[in-house]
């Protein structure tokens, strides 16, 4: 008993030495040169990642301006159709559209030699769709996207009159709008944005805009900003006049499509019948219709029936069109 309040204090100083050995001692320098080594191997990797990204998008980038030099070699008025397929919003190119025509053209023109078609019928048809259902393809995406940016544009202006309302600047006020809309709308205000901090005037990232997406409602918010900008005024009231008067217009063009939707039916339907019912005699009997492609006469009457059904297309197409 005697000797326990020693072999107490024995163990005391012990454990007093030994935290004082390893507060003192620091680290383990095996320990320290492994989490070295790990990190130095961490931060190797990372910058390998980095560089393999970055050369895989170098690679795809010279593929894909090796591919559009090629293509616009052949494609009609290829910087057109730079600016077309920047409508849509795709991340398309012109060697992409080009091989996507190219892709439809043999395509079709193999399959049609091998159905029996002669082989100049089989290549022309080929060539139409191949150059047609690229150009409709791109066209309607353009159309839907525009539709888009267009419903949705009022209420990024009323966006922005609450935003000038409530006192912030038309910078700001625009890369609110951009970050808070979203579809095309919000696509659209962020490349401004993005524009304006690379030094670029207000009016120019909108004009350019404007000139990308060539809507006259989007031109016309441009133009309230800059006729403001220049004769002064309440710009917010300026602009919810300008969401009123979008959103009319968008109504109107509704009513217009609702009116005109059994005229346009008719004539899908009339205009779409001859060809298929000259298919489905094709598939019936293709060796009675082959002599439309060689007697002379019912190859004139074939032409004059396709013009005479162009013209009534075109006249049918100008009668529901509407400008507003």
């Amino acid at each position: 008993m005697e000797m326990m309040p020693f072999m107490m204090l024995v163990g005391g100083a012990g454990a007093v030495l030994l935290l004082l050995v390893l507060a003192f001692s620091g680290p383990s320098a095996q320990r320290a040169q492994a989490r070295r080594l790990t990190s130095l191997r961490a931060r190797h990797s990372d910058v390998e990642n980095v560089v393999e990204a970055q050369m895989a998008r170098r690679i795809s980038a010279a593929r894909a301006n090796r591919m559009d030099g090629y293509a616009s070699q052949f494609l009609p008025r290829p910087a057109e159709l730079k600016k077309r397929l920047a409508k849509t919003g795709k991340p398309w190119t012109v060697g992409q559209y080009g091989l996507a025509t190219l892709g439809i053209i043999v395509v079709v023109a193999g399959l049609g030699w091998l159905k029996g078609l002669p082989i100049l019928l089989a290549l022309l048809v080929g060539v139409m769709l191949g150059a047609g259902i690229p150009h409709f393809a791109v066209g309607f995406f353009i159309k839907r996207r525009v539709a888009q940016f267009t419903t949705k544009l009022p209420d990024a202006i009323e966006l922005l009159v609450r935003g000038l309302r409530s006192g912030l600047p038309i910078t700001e006020t625009i890369g609110v709008v951009g970050s808070e809309m979203k579809g095309p709308v919000g696509v659209e205000f962020r490349t401004v944005t993005d524009k304006m901090k690379i030094g670029r005037t207000m009016d120019a990232a909108l004009q350019d805009t404007a000139d990308r997406l060539g809507t006259p409602e989007f031109q016309f918010f441009v133009i309230s900003i800059a006729i403001q900008r220049e004769t002064g005024g309440n710009l917010a009231e300026t602009l919810a006049n300008l969401a009123t008067v979008l959103r009319m217009r968008g109504q109107m063009k509704l009513k217009i499509k609702a009116m005109s939707s059994e005229s346009k039916a008719s004539a899908y339907i009339i205009g779409s019948l001859p060809f298929i019912v000259f298919g489905m005699i094709w598939m019936i009997n293709s060796s009675y219709m082959q002599t439309f492609f060689i007697d002379q006469r019912l190859m004139v009457a074939g032409g004059g029936g396709l013009c005479w059904m162009g013209i009534g297309a075109f006249i049918m197409a100008k009668m529901i069109n509407f400008e507003i």
